[in-house]
């Protein structure tokens, strides 16, 4: 059955009714979900397997029957591990109908459908009785419902009502515990994702500084996560301000509360700095005793940096203070951890909670009120912050900026247009076309004392009119190119279908900058992201192919067989060619009504298993200045790559070497086709390898 569905296109920014099949966004989940990535993590299957043997062995020593609840199943691994531990029956729970009825296969291929039931509800839908989906409560309750926050799928809630209503009152629990961990330090870098700082221009008349908003300043920011591969920080970026500090603990095994709470840990200052970050993960142990643990500690505070298991499913957490404070080395202060049911938050206090305010009360909640954290996520503050990147800018506004220009710029939230007005535009207006970032540009033009001098218009590109330009023609269309709604880099596109309908207000000779914009391509070897795409097979013993073809059946529909957006400087990966341009966009020239087409093929130069093709765009401000969404610089001998890290590049995953059972071959080339599609803004690819060497034997 075919079903129509409205997108937001986000290159042409119009919205699309597109055929799609019933469970389109079934597989879509599918396709971008971590379960191949967590069937890979093979110290979480080990130490999930031996604590569930140890429990159900405590089970079978007091004499009773092993009934085991796994919430939350996916494949049903943890089920099967369950009854080959011995467990006597198991009771699966998947809310995913398609996840669910692949559980049911998988058991079934397995040998366990007489042991296994899948029952494909929420957990706190499930009934027990005799006409219930279980005829009494279970005394081992297994589940895997964390995310990196630990907290953030829900794990208090479901926890709380499985002990009130389907477990025993004594039932084991695999993982037995968990504990979050914080580390405080100063971070500029991580700062800079958080606040804005202020940005020097350089000017005829001197040096002009653009000053945030005092609200931006007191804003306590949002209190979501930012979630990120910590072991690809560096060290040098950030100054560790106390030891690690366990904040909290969750027993399993006991009545859960998902009621808000905090915990306060007194620590002493190791250095005197600035108090801005706090760095967290956690641990969890599958057994009463803490013998069998596993941890999301970067190398720096785990125990055997050797044995470092990568996994994208969990990573890390970076938190912001609500303001950064000034700590004194070896002045006692109090870190305070806050909960709710799906959020964890950090305040630095000068006193330690008292110990009737420690633990069961309700925190107050960071709200943004600045409009910008709301607007801006996290790599946009270090794009915005980047003074290197702004530079760049100021530089070619010099070259194409008139005494009598009328600037207008069309990015989403850009400080482009002050650099336009610093640097001498006659006019500058920019179109904001949400309520959110016009109030904040609002903010930010009356903070610098120009909210006369810049024009705010709140609408679509599209609906300008001669008035909202006082009757004049612009003379410099300009823009980073950003939009809040891209995903993948030639979504910014977008600038361009901006400027064709924004041709009618263009006077002669009128100027856009950037004035065209290319897509590169490097083929990869990845140290480990193609985890996540990889068929996994066996696992643990157990045969999960039929989740294989799951993922790689979801993998076959439209949007999920096109590359994906990943931010590369959390990746380390391997060039095995040389960066090489594809398609080419003329800015200059409104978007054309025939496609842009581009075929060719890419030479393998370096040795190496070949994951996929890397693409981002290039933006030409002027014929002497590029600004890259990608590489920053040329590869090292070894190929190593240096990716833009406030941009998501696009990953196009070669398949048939996603396998690491498949043979590495000889030298190759990758053939390709790319196209640009005007009409729907799409750009579509297709990679496939070859064995035949470059001289053509």
């Amino acid at each position: 059955m075919k079903i129509f569905c409205g997108r937001a296109n986000p290159t042409t920014g119009s919205v699309e009714w597109l055929e799609e099949d019933e469970h389109y966004d079934y597989h879509q989940e599918i396709a971008r979900s971590s379960y191949a990535d967590m069937l890979h993590d093979k110290d979480r299957n080990i130490k999930y397997y031996q604590g569930i043997r140890a429990a159900v062995s405590r089970v079978k020593d007091r004499g009773q029957k092993a009934l085991v609840l796994d919430i939350g199943t996916g494949t049903g691994l943890l089920s099967m591990m369950a009854v080959t531990a011995g467990a006597d029956f198991c009771y699966a729970i998947e809310v995913f109908k398609p996840m669910a009825d692949a559980a049911v296969k998988i058991v079934e291929k397995n040998g366990f459908s007489d042991k296994i039931k899948v029952i494909n509800k929420h957990s706190t839908e499930v009934t027990v009785g005799p006409d219930g989906d279980m005829p009494c409560r279970a005394n081992i309750l297994i589940t895997e419902l964390f995310d990196t926050e630990l907290i953030g799928e829900g794990a208090l809630p479901s926890y709380e009502h499985a002990h009130r209503h389907l477990m025993q009152e004594d039932c084991e629990a695999v993982p037995h515990r968990a504990t979050i961990y914080a580390q405080l330090v100063e971070s500029r870098r991580m700062w800079s994702w958080n606040k804005l700082f202020p940005i020097r221009v350089q000017t005829s008349l001197g040096e002009q500084v653009i000053v945030p908003p005092s609200e931006l300043e007191r804003c306590p920011g949002a209190p979501s996560v930012y979630d990120i591969q910590l072991n690809q920080v560096s060290p040098t970026d950030f100054t560790v301000l106390s030891d690690v500090l366990p904040m909290f603990s969750v027993d399993f095994s006991k009545q859960v509360s998902s009621s808000a709470a905090c915990y306060g840990r007194q620590f002493e200052p190791l250095a005197s700095g600035q108090a801005q970050v706090v760095l967290s993960w956690w641990d969890i142990e599958m057994d009463p005793e803490g013998k069998i643990k596993c941890t999301m500690a970067p190398f720096w505070a785990h125990t055997d940096p050797q044995e470092l298991q990568w996994r994208d499913h969990w990573m890390q957490c970076v938190y912001f203070l609500p303001q950064e404070e000034p700590v004194v080395q070896g002045s006692a202060l109090c870190l305070v951890a806050h909960h709710d049911d799906y959020c964890v938050w950090y305040s630095l206090q000068r006193t330690r909670p008292s110990p009737q305010k420690n633990g069961r009360i309700h925190p107050a909640r960071p709200v943004c009120d600045c409009q910008a954290h709301l607007l801006w996520n996290r790599p946009r503050f270090g794009e915005i912050n980047d003074q290197h990147r702004t530079d760049q800018y100021a530089q070619a506004l010099r070259t194409v900026l008139k005494p009598d220009s009328v600037c207008l710029c069309v990015s989403d939230g850009s400080l482009l247009s002050m650099l336009a007005h610093y640097l001498g535009a006659e006019q500058v207006l920019t179109i904001e076309s949400s309520a959110a970032s016009h109030r904040l540009m609002k903010k930010i033009f009356k903070a610098n004392h120009l909210e006369d001098k810049i024009n705010v218009i709140e609408k679509r590109p599209e609906l300008l009119t001669s008035a909202d330009l006082e009757g004049k023609k612009v003379s410099l269309l300009l823009g980073e190119p950003f939009f809040t709604t891209s995903l993948l880099p030639w979504h910014n596109l977008y600038f361009w279908y901006v400027r064709t309908a924004l041709d009618q207000h263009l006077g002669p000779g009128a100027v856009v900058m950037p004035q065209a914009a290319s897509l590169h391509a490097v083929v990869v070897e990845f140290r480990d992201l193609w985890r996540i795409r990889s068929p996994c097979g066996d696992c643990e013993g157990f045969d999960v192919h039929i989740m294989d073809d799951m993922i790689k059946h979801a993998l076959d529909f439209r949007e999920s067989k096109e590359a994906e957006p990943h931010p590369l400087w959390e990746y380390p990966c391997r060039s095995l060619s040389k960066p090489q341009q594809i398609l080419t966009f003329d800015f200059r020239q409104p978007v054309p009504p025939q496609s842009v087409r581009a075929e060719g093929s890419i030479e393998l130069r370096r040795p190496g298993r070949s994951h996929g093709a890397v693409l981002w765009m290039e933006y030409h401000l002027t014929p002497d200045s590029t600004i890259s969404t990608g590489l920053l610089k040329p590869a090292e001998d070894k190929g190593y790559c240096c990716w833009n890290p406030h941009c998501k590049q696009a990953v196009y995953f070669f398949s048939t070497m996603l396998d690491p059972r498949a043979p590495l071959g000889g030298p190759q080339t990758v053939s390709y086709t790319v196209e640009f599609q005007p009409l729907t803004g799409d750009v579509t690819m297709d990679f496939t390898l070859s064995d035949t060497l470059s001289d053509g034997r």
